[in-house]
């Protein structure tokens, strides 16, 4: 057989895949990365370019068909213009450059896209078999299924390249050591086709719409995802929600000042801010609570003062123009030790300086200095704590600042989680900063309130699997009562199906529901646990309310997800397995092998990916006993990265089992 030289041995639009792979970091709604984090995700615009031109020749392997230099180059410009062609567009006298093609996630919403890149896939396959190229799309999507190579990814990770093998309308195989990136690929590829064009099972949408209408891809699937989540929220709110009360907006102690904020300009205490700056956020009424805001605090090592004092790096609630508020705390000396409390402040003021650096803290009652050798030790020996400095609450206009009550902080004193996962953090000291603190836990990582919450949720992924078996038999779903994992597709292994994606969500909570979790000034806004891919210490966290529509909400999280599920690429199967890339039979087969190795030594993904796993052990344990056999991520020592926690007793240049290197 003679060897045909592919397009991407030759040339590529690499200047269009840039660009449309750096913009694709800002797209969100529906965009794969938002089902569940993962670190170091290749842009899905670089794995279509690389396996379209992977797989379909360079003209300078038909010197039949295109005999002369000049008709080669012509037609290699035709392909690089169906990957990615960059276009100038002009916009109120303004030039702006616009990507289109196969690589534009705007385009791959146009079926007929994608279509073009399927054909010419699928013709340079019939002229090496001498046949006649199809032509029609269902034509086409037919000869590659028998024809075309399957796709496999060993390092599969976030599942970019099996998704997008899919989407090219390629069989996708993907396997990975570890079991999170699994689930995670699954959900992408092998969940969906399964239940293609099948309708919703919730009670809700059958009573809605006529069983005539049709429901395309995994539409009635992310519709159900949709149904079951909202039921879990309003069930875990009639069991946890007292633990998030509304707040009262106080009343405005004084009128407007001329530059549109209350006051003096001195500063006013409970003054809500509303996104127009006014201090206007519906005062006198009830509000949801968007986050509360914790200070730790260790005690002063000052005999003569002795107070808990708070460790933050920012008292600052809003830094937008117009909107400024913050945190002013006030000591009360004339009790020995010395209490401190804290006011929100709003209009004109600056807010105080940070009470602890990498350089140590500082007491703000004596000013006393102190290394952070102390506050490790303090932190040790389980004498950290915390206290409550504000609370954010959803106006009627934008946010609302409130100064927090003793009412608010006993309700977190009070709850008492019924399970935790009391397993210890990694031994990783690059990427977990908390065990220096005397975190040393999962469970650490979060207050009792969370814990409580999480569990919930986690409880009721369970429940409402129940619940959709029911629905899925009462809509007359074939039950043949073998699950998802064996490979069911009847009633049963689709309650695993949607329980999947609800886990998932409870997992995405979790990233905003954690004490490593801060409030960003700015964006007046949560920010998550893994805002980089480290668990840093964070000093003045912010507690979100899952129950609010703000960022870190349950619902929002439902949403996500659901959108990610509605416009799958549903055309082809997906095959995703746990093992390792060594032992894989797949080799055995006529296969393409496209893959981007994990990271040598930046990114620990086991270690990470294990606050996780822990959530979603705990929801979905029984759905995929192979995944979630054990406590804690298993074979981590035969993870493909050189971690310090995996070879603390090994030299740099660390080797590893089944893997050899040249050179």
């Amino acid at each position: 057989m003679t060897y045909r030289k592919k397009l991407i041995e030759v040339a590529l639009p690499l200047e269009a895949i840039n660009q449309e792979s750096a913009r694709e970091k800002s797209i969100r709604h529906g965009h794969p990365s938002t089902l569940h984090l993962w670190w170091a995700r290749r842009p899905l615009a670089a794995c279509r370019a690389v396996l379209f031109a992977s797989l379909v020749d360079d003209p300078s392997s038909h010197p039949d068909k295109f005999p002369t230099e000049e008709e080669q180059e012509k037609e290699r410009q035709r392909l690089h213009d169906l990957i990615g062609r960059i276009e100038n567009v002009e916009t109120r006298g303004r030039s702006t450059q616009t990507v289109h093609g196969l690589v534009s996630w705007d385009d791959i919403t146009n079926t007929s896209v994608v279509e073009e890149a399927q054909r010419e896939i699928a013709r340079c396959l019939a002229w090496e078999k001498g046949d006649e190229p199809p032509t029609k799309p269902e034509e086409v999507r037919e000869y590659l299924n028998k024809h075309a190579p399957p796709i496999y990814d060993p390092f599969c990770g976030g599942g970019s390249i099996p998704l997008e093998a899919q989407r090219l309308g390629l069989e996708a195989h993907g396997s990975d050591i570890n079991p999170v990136a699994v689930l995670i690929t699954k959900a992408l590829i092998e969940i969906p086709p399964k239940f293609a064009n099948l309708p919703p099972v919730n009670p809700e949408s059958q009573k809605n719409s006529l069983k005539t209408n049709a429901w395309y891809g995994a539409q009635g699937l992310a519709e159900d995802v949709r149904y079951y989540g909202q039921w879990m929220r309003e069930q875990a709110f009639k069991r946890i929600g007292h633990l998030y009360p509304k707040v009262n907006l106080p009343s405005s102690p004084s009128p407007f000042s001329h530059n549109g904020r209350r006051g003096t300009g001195k500063g006013e205490e409970n003054t809500p801010l509303s996104h127009f700056g006014r201090g206007d956020g519906g005062e006198g009424k009830e509000a949801t609570v968007i986050a509360w805001l914790w200070a730790r605090t260790v005690k002063c090592p000052n005999p003569a003062c002795g107070c808990q004092m708070p460790l933050v790096r920012s008292f600052e609630l809003s830094s937008k123009k117009g909107k400024e508020a913050w945190i002013e705390p006030t000591i009360n000396h004339s009790q020995q030790p010395p209490v401190i409390s804290f006011q929100v402040k709003s209009g004109k003021g600056e807010p105080l300086d940070e009470t602890v650096s990498r350089k140590g803290a500082i007491c703000i009652c004596c000013t006393t200095p102190m290394p952070l050798d102390y506050v490790r030790a303090e932190g040790k020996a389980g004498r950290m704590g915390a206290q409550l400095m504000a609370i954010v609450a959803e106006g009627e206009r934008g946010r609302a600042y409130l100064s927090p009550t003793n009412k608010d902080e006993e309700i977190v004193t009070s709850v008492k989680p019924e399970w935790k996962p009391e397993v210890n953090l990694p031994h990783n000291p690059r990427d977990f900063k908390t065990p220096n603190y005397g975190m040393r836990t999962f469970a650490e990582l979060f207050t009792p309130r969370q814990l409580v919450a999480l569990n919930t949720f986690c409880e009721l992924v369970s429940e409402a699997r129940e619940k959709i078996l029911s629905d899925a038999v009462a809509f007359e779903i074939p039950d043949d009562s073998l699950p998802l994992c064996e490979g069911g597709k009847g009633a049963t292994a689709y309650a695993d199906a949607v329980a999947t994606y609800l886990a998932i969500a409870v997992d995405r909570m979790s990233d905003y529901c954690s004490s490593i979790c801060s409030w960003h000034s700015s964006g007046e806004k949560m920010r998550n646990t893994f805002a980089r891919q480290a668990i840093p210490m964070t000093w003045d966290f912010a507690e979100v309310n899952p129950f609010s529509t703000s960022s870190g909400n349950f619902i929002g999280a439902i949403n996500w997800i659901a959108k990610v599920v509605e416009i799958s690429p549903c055309s082809t199967k997906g095959f995703v397995q746990r093992l390792d890339a060594t032992k894989s039979e797949i080799y055995a087969k006529s296969i393409v092998v496209s893959t981007d190795p994990p990271y040598y030594d930046n990114i620990g993904y086991a270690d990470l990916s294990e606050f996780f796993y822990v959530w979603l052990r705990r929801s979905l344990s029984l759905i995929y006993p192979d995944l979630f056999s054990t406590i804690l991520i298993p074979d981590k020592e035969r993870e493909l990265v050189a971690t310090v926690s995996n070879f603390m007793d090994k030299c740099p240049q660390a080797t590893f089992p089944g893997v050899t290197r040249n050179g």
